[in-house]
């Protein structure tokens, strides 16, 4: 019995071309699948057609091919609790796929032709009368500003280098100012910056947030509380060496749910998408992921 999937693949992605699409299909086809085809041309057509497809389908298989702002894009899409979610790693850092363990495009194939899956969970955002959700994490302060700062010239000349470049011009125009963070168990923690963290990995293979799972709902919080450079510079190098809980000024805790006081930009999945104040909650049961 022919089994339905499709594929929304955005064609700006540093991995995609047409002839590897064309292996995908194939491949996907000659294990029995009927795979219908999605071009995005922009940013909000994976989040459009993700949503159109869980409309009309009772549990889609939904594979996002692009980077993590494709796959969040298409996240984004998806009804809760209606759909399966495949990813092909086609972007630069590919974090989700490094999350569970995909090495390339051929093994993405190859899981989505075994369909083993396992939960997801996933976070949202609220600011104001905005929402978006979020899979790996969302950054309020230094990070976001980092992000925010990245030039698009330098990101297609150096790719994960222009990020480097962008914190060096943040470091270089430090700012001070603390957010407040209160909890779903009503702790208060004021901090310069922070990232909520629902997969462990941070940037590529970094691991922020090794308790964090994206099976699980809730979040590992990481806080710098000592607004320094050094702070941040320290964290930074920590985590680079696999040692993210060595550095100092840094506290860390579990949160279903906080909320966010004060105004600095936030990211999400690695995209700029607005300022604080924010609250942030969990969606348990957020889809199945082909693993």
């Amino acid at each position: 019995m022919p089994k339905p999937c499709f594929l929304i693949l955005n064609p700006t992605s540093g991995r995609y071309s047409e002839p590897e699409v064309d292996r995908i299909v194939q491949a996907l086809s000659a294990h029995g699948y009927t795979p219908e085809l999605f071009i995005t041309r922009t940013a909000k057509d994976g989040q459009n057609i993700a949503r159109q497809l869980c409309e009309r389908q009772q549990n889609p298989l939904i594979i996002a091919g692009g980077g993590d702002g494709t796959i969040n894009g298409v996240a984004n899409g998806l009804i809760p609790g209606r759909a399966t979610l495949g990813i092909l790693p086609l972007g630069t850092a590919n974090v989700l796929a490094k999350e569970v363990g995909i090495r390339n495009v051929a093994d993405a194939v190859e899981r989505i032709i075994r369909g083993a899956t396992r939960q997801l969970a996933a976070g949202l955002v609220k600011a104001g009368e905005r929402e978006r959700r979020f899979l790996l994490m969302a950054g309020i302060g230094f990070d976001a500003r980092v992000v925010q700062e990245t030039r698009s010239a330098e990101k297609k000349k150096l790719k994960q280098g222009a990020y480097l470049l962008a914190g060096m011009r943040c470091l270089w125009s430090w700012e001070r100012e603390l957010l407040q963070v209160t909890t779903d168990s009503g702790e208060t923690v004021l901090c310069h910056s922070l990232v909520v963290c629902n997969a462990a990995r941070y940037g590529g293979t970094f691991r922020l947030a090794p308790e964090a799972d994206i099976s699980t709902p809730g979040f590992q919080v990481v806080c710098v509380t000592r607004p320094t450079r050094a702070t941040v510079a320290a964290l930074a190098t920590a985590t680079v060496l696999g040692m993210p809980s060595l550095a100092g000024g840094v506290r860390r805790f579990a949160a279903g749910s906080l909320t966010v006081s004060g105004f600095k930009p936030v990211q999400i999945d690695g995209d700029a998408w607005g300022e604080s104040p924010a609250t942030i909650e969990a969606i348990s049961g957020f889809a199945r992921l082909i693993v």
